[in-house]
């Protein structure tokens, strides 16, 4: 089976920075790597899952949320099917347990923000925002 392994997460002041990181393993032979996309997404108790962040591998195409855009970065590295996710001031309703997921069937593009397009989920890492 693929795995997902979040961490970096913690606690943070208000205007703080975290860099989280996702890295899958576990592929075997008969799947086709040369197209994979992972997306990050975020739930917060009493909330729905929503999409922050998204990488595809074929054109380097992101894409954020328009309440994190400006100050979260997503960045990948192919050969170990790495992501990172450089968070910056963060604010104290960013609060939740932030989850990478990774696409390998081409579904993602514009509805990245979707997660049941999803075949893998990480367990999560949390991210507390608070004084």
């Amino acid at each position: 089976q693929v795995q997902l392994v979040e961490s970096g997460g913690g606690s943070v002041q208000p205007g703080g920075s975290l860099r989280l990181s996702c890295v899958a393993s576990g592929f075997t032979p008969p799947m086709n790597l040369d197209y994979y996309a992972i997306g990050w997404f975020r739930q917060a108790p009493g909330k729905d899952r929503e999409g922050v962040s998204y990488i595809s591998s074929l054109v380097s195409e992101t894409a954020y949320a328009d309440s994190v855009r400006g100050r979260f970065t997503i960045a990948r590295n192919d050969n170990k099917y790495k992501v990172l996710l450089q968070k910056n001031s963060l604010k104290p309703e960013e609060t939740a347990v932030y989850y990478c997921a990774i696409d390998y069937k081409g579904s993602a593009g514009s509805n990245w923000n979707r997660s049941q397009i999803y075949d893998y989920w990480g367990q999560g890492t949390q991210v507390t925002v608070s004084s």
